[in-house]
C-alpha cells in the first residue's frame, strides 16, 4: 500500500481553519462563516460543533457577531457590504487566491481583456470574477471553449487560472489559447498553487502501479476531484473519491494487490489514518510512504487573531 506525500491539508486550508477556531476562542460562539470555510464535510461539521454557523450570504449574519469569509475568496461586493453594515469580518481567503485577484486587477488596470480558466459555479471562480466589473472576465472551462473564444482585441489579452485545476487540463487549454493568440503572456508566477501541483505529482507517482487508488476528499472539493482524474490518467486501474473510511466498499478490494492512498488539500490527517487502520485491520498490508515534496509553507493569521 503506497501512501502519497504530500497529501491532506495545505497551508491555505490550515490558515482558514485556524481563523475560525481562533475567532471562536477569542469572541465566543457563534461565529458566522460565509460559505463552507473549506470544502470538506468533516471539517465543516467539527467547526459547526464548536459554534460556527455556516451561511450563504451576509444578510443571514447578525450585526453583532464576527463573520469569516471562506478560503476560496469572495467578490469585492461582499466586504463592501460588510463595511456598509459595519460588520466585523475576518478574511480567510488563501493568499495564493488573493495573488490571482491582484493579478486580474493589474491586467484590468492595464486595459487587457482577461480570460479565467476555471469551473463555473466554483466559489473561487465567482470570487475572482467578482473582483472586476461584469464583462471584464471571460470564463473558459474547456479546450472547446478556448477554440470558440473571440476576444475584443486579440493583441490585448491576459489569462489567470483557478488555483485548484488539473495541471494537464489547464496546459491543454492554454495550448489552444497560445496557438490562436501567440502573444498571450504567461502570469508572472504559476496560478495553480504549489499544493495542488505537489499533490497531483504525488498521485501520479503512486498511480501507475496501483490497482486501486483511494482519494479522501469531499465531492465539492475541486482539488480532490482532480486527484481522482489525475490518478486515472496516470495509469491507476481504478481511482475513487471517498469522504472517509466508512465510505469504502470492501468489494473494491477483490483482486487488488496494490493500493494507493492520498487526500485532497482540505482533508484532515485523521481521516487518512483511519483509512489506513481500516485497510490494515482487514488485509495483510504494509504501508510504504512515498518520498515526495516536503511542504514548509505557512501563512500568517490576521493580526487581530495573532495578538494575545
Amino acid at each position: 500500500m503506497r501512501l502519497a506525500t504530500p497529501r491532506g491539508f495545505c497551508a491555505g486550508v490550515d490558515r482558514a481553519i485556524q481563523i475560525v477556531e481562533r475567532a471562536l476562542e477569542k469572541y465566543g460562539a457563534p461565529v458566522f462563516v460565509r460559505h463552507e470555510i473549506v470544502h470538506n464535510r468533516h471539517v465543516v461539521e467539527r467547526l459547526r460543533h464548536l459554534g460556527a454557523v455556516f451561511v450563504e450570504e451576509l444578510d443571514e449574519c447578525p450585526a453583532d457577531r464576527p463573520v469569516v469569509f471562506s478560503a476560496h475568496g469572495v467578490p469585492k461586493a461582499v466586504p463592501a457590504e460588510a463595511r456598509r453594515r459595519d460588520l466585523f469580518f475576518l478574511d480567510a481567503t488563501c493568499p495564493l487566491v488573493s495573488k490571482v485577484h491582484v493579478e486580474a486587477e493589474r491586467h484590468f488596470s492595464a486595459g487587457r481583456q482577461i480570460v479565467l480558466i476555471g469551473h463555473a459555479g466554483h466559489p473561487e471562480v465567482e470570487g475572482t470574477m467578482g473582483q472586476l466589473p461584469d464583462g471584464a472576465v471571460t470564463l473558459i472551462e474547456t479546450p472547446q471553449d478556448a477554440e470558440r473564444f473571440e476576444p475584443r482585441d486579440a493583441a490585448n489579452l491576459a489569462y489567470v487560472t483557478q488555483t485548484t485545476l488539473s495541471l494537464d487540463d489547464t496546459a491543454e487549454i492554454i495550448g489552444v489559447l497560445k496557438r490562436r493568440f501567440p502573444g498571450l503572456p504567461d502570469p508572472h508566477k504559476e496560478d495553480i498553487c504549489y499544493a495542488t501541483t505537489n499533490r497531483q505529482e504525488a498521485v501520479k507517482r503512486i498511480a501507475a502501479d496501483s490497482d486501486l487508488v483511494l482519494v479522501i476528499g469531499s465531492p465539492n472539493s475541486s482539488n480532490s476531484v482532480r486527484l481522482v482524474e489525475v490518478a486515472r490518467r496516470a495509469g491507476a486501474k481504478v481511482a475513487r473519491l471517498i469522504d472517509d473510511a466508512q465510505a469504502v466498499d470492501w468489494a473494491w478490494f477483490d483482486g487488488v494487490s496494490r493500493v494507493g492512498i492520498t487526500a485532497g488539500a482540505s482533508a484532515p490527517e485523521p481521516l487518512i489514518e483511519a483509512l489506513l487502520a481500516a485497510i490494515t485491520s482487514r488485509f495483510d498490508a504494509e504501508v510504504v510512504e512515498d518520498s515526495g515534496a516536503r511542504e514548509t509553507v505557512t501563512f500568517k493569521l490576521p493580526r487581530v487573531l495573532a495578538e494575545n
